[in-house]
C-alpha cells in the first residue's frame, strides 16, 4: 500500500492517505518539487514514489513498533551524513563523524520513529539531497527540512500495516 502525500488545494494543509485513513502531515518548508530539481539543503520534499527502506526507533522512548519493515534501534552514536562530497553521503554514520551530519538521537521527539525513504539511495548522487525520512511531526505540523512528518499515533498505524515495497508517494 502507498502513503499518498498531497494537498487538496494550494492553501490547504498537507494530508497523507493510507488506504481509507487520512492523516494531516507536514512536508518541507519549500514545498514539493521535482526529484530532478531537488538539491541538498533546499528544504524541499521530492515528488515521486519512495519505498520504505528501514525503520529506526528510540528504544528509551518506546518499544519497537509492530511492523514488517526492517527495523533497528537508534543508538546515541548514530548520525546521517549530509555532506555531499563525503563518501558516506546519504548514509548512516557513527558519531563522532568529521563531515556534516544529522544526529539521529535527538532531544525532541521527531526521530523517535524514523523511516528511511529510498530517495537518492541507489545510486547516491552528490548534492541531490539526503536524509529524506518519514518521521514524527511537531505539534501544529510546521514544515520540515524536506522530510514527510506524521503525528506519532498516525505513523504507528502506518507502520503496523506497512510491508516491504510500500511507498511514500509525494504528488503535491
Amino acid at each position: 500500500m502507498d502513503l499518498i502525500v498531497e494537498q487538496d488545494h494550494r492553501d490547504a494543509p498537507w494530508t497523507a492517505r493510507w488506504g481509507a485513513e487520512r492523516f494531516r502531515c507536514a512536508i518541507g518548508r519549500s514545498g514539493a518539487i521535482s526529484a530532478l530539481a531537488k538539491r541538498e539543503g533546499d528544504g524541499a520534499t521530492p515528488r515521486g514514489a519512495w519505498p520504505l527502506e528501514r525503520l529506526f526507533w528510540r528504544p528509551d522512548r518506546g518499544l519497537r513498533p509492530e511492523t514488517a519493515v526492517p527495523a533497528q534501534p537508534i543508538t546515541i552514536s548514530d548520525g546521517w551524513c549530509d555532506a555531499p562530497l563525503d563518501t558516506a553521503y546519504n548514509r548512516l554514520v557513527q558519531r563522532p563523524f568529521a563531515s556534516s551530519h544529522e544526529t539521529l538521537w535527538r532531544k525532541d521527539e521527531l526521530y523517535d520513529l524514523l523511516v528511511v525513504l529510498s530517495y537518492n539511495r541507489s545510486p547516491i548522487l552528490p548534492f541531490a539531497g539526503s536524509a529524506i525520512f518519514l518521521h514524527c511531526a511537531k505539534r501544529n505540523y510546521p514544515p520540515t527540512a524536506g522530510c514527510v512528518a506524521l503525528a506519532r499515533p498516525d505513523l504507528e498505524k502506518v507502520l503496523a500495516q506497512a510491508r516491504l515495497g510500500d511507498r511514500v508517494v509525494v504528488v503535491g
